[in-house]
């Protein structure tokens, strides 16, 4: 039988959401106040929801202890209480919460053990909220090349 387990967890983090790209006044239509010159922060809430077997011995579908040291390690000390446009993943990237997730799932994906892993979401505010169930893109080769 497959179960389904989720966990939820905390990080503030900064950001100004700003394209090289574009034109100082095609960002500030994009993004608006968010592109504030000095950034912004945000208390992000993280939801991991992980699947398995439901171990006969144990009884969990996934061992608690090492899904908290994975996601500790590898995205709360990373990304808490930091500027995310300086993080080499958001280098050439613009570090929006749609990225933010993105590059949340491709590092747990590769910390977890494989096919464990359903999805990341991602709450901003208590209005904007995105979830992943896969990355698509290079988050997962570029996270190996740097770390």
């Amino acid at each position: 039988m497959t179960a389904y387990f989720g966990r939820r967890y905390t990080l503030s983090a900064s950001h100004r959401l700003h394209a090289d790209a574009l034109s100082a006044d095609e960002n500030r239509a994009a993004y608006g106040k968010c592109n504030n010159p000095h950034g912004h922060g945000h208390n992000y809430v993280i939801e991991v929801l992980t699947r398995g077997a439901v171990d006969p011995e144990t009884g969990m579908a996934i061992d608690l202890v090492k899904l908290d040291e994975a996601v500790r390690t590898k995205v709360l000390d990373r990304f808490d209480h930091v500027n995310l446009n300086l993080d080499p993943l958001f280098v050439e990237r613009v570090p929006t919460t749609e990225n933010l997730c993105k590059v949340v799932f491709g590092i747990l994906e590769n910390a977890l053990p494989k096919g464990r892993l359903e999805s990341v979401r991602v709450e901003e505010t208590e209005n904007n909220f995105f979830q992943c169930w896969e990355v698509e893109d290079d988050f997962v080769a570029l996270e190996r090349a740097i770390a």
